[in-house]
C-alpha cells in the first residue's frame, strides 16, 4: 500500500513520469479485464485509453482502502461493462439448472487450467475454448487463474458477491471441460 500511496501522490502532484508509470503498471491488468470482456482489438485500445483518462480524472477520489490494482480493476471492469450493455452484449448467460448451494463453496474443485492444458497447441485450444465463454465468465477466469487475484479482490473490482464469482468460475471450468473435451478429446 505504501508503493501505491507514493505512486498515487506522484500522479497528484503533477510529478513528470508518474501517471506514465501508473500506466506502465497496470495497462497489463487494463487489458486483460477490457479484452476478456469485449474481444475486439480496436475496441479494446479506445476503452483501455478511456479506462485511464477515468483514472486521471478521479484519482483524488481513491481512497486506499483496497489496492490500487483492485480501484484500476474497477475502472476498466465498469468501462468495459458499459460498453457491453451499450451494444446490447449480454454479460453473462442465465444461471442453469445444475448450479446449487454446494456450487459457491466448491471453486478448488481440483482442475488446474495450466497444468491440464501445458504445451503450445494445447494452450492454444485452452485459450480459444476461453474466447468462447460469455464476457463475464472469461474476465473472472482470467483475474483469478492468469492474474491470480483473490476472490475478494475480484469482488472489488466486479461489485460482485463473492459466492456469484465462485459459482461463475466453476460453471466456466465446466464448460471449458465440455468444449476441449468435444474440440480436442481431452479427458479433463
Amino acid at each position: 500500500m505504501e508503493a501505491d500511496r507514493a505512486l498515487v501522490e506522484a500522479v497528484l502532484a503533477r510529478r513528470p513520469g508518474a501517471f506514465e508509470q501508473l500506466v506502465r503498471d497496470y495497462q497489463g491488468l487494463c487489458w486483460h479485464v477490457i479484452q476478456r470482456m469485449v474481444q475486439h482489438p480496436e475496441d479494446t485500445r479506445e476503452l483501455c485509453q478511456d479506462a485511464f483518462l477515468r483514472v486521471h480524472r478521479y484519482l483524488h477520489q481513491y481512497r486506499f482502502d483496497s489496492p490500487l490494482k483492485s480501484w484500476i480493476g474497477q475502472v476498466a471492469y465498469a468501462v468495459a461493462k458499459r460498453h457491453l450493455e451499450r451494444k446490447r452484449i449480454l454479460l453473462a448467460e442465465p444461471a442453469g439448472d445444475d448450479d446449487g448451494l454446494s456450487l459457491l463453496d466448491n471453486i478448488g474443485d481440483g482442475f488446474d487450467l495450466v497444468a491440464t492444458f501445458a504445451g503450445a497447441e494445447a494452450e492454444r485450444e485452452l485459450h480459444a475454448a476461453i474466447e468462447r465463454l460469455p464476457p463475464l465468465q472469461r474476465t473472472l477466469l482470467t483475474l483469478y487463474h492468469l492474474e491470480e487475484l483473490p476472490i475478494s479482490e475480484i469482488a472489488l473490482i466486479t461489485s460482485l458477491a463473492e459466492g456469484t464469482i465462485k459459482s461463475h468460475l466453476f460453471r466456466s471450468r465446466n464448460q471449458l471441460r465440455k468444449l476441449l473435451v468435444e474440440h480436442m478429446g481431452v479427458a479433463a
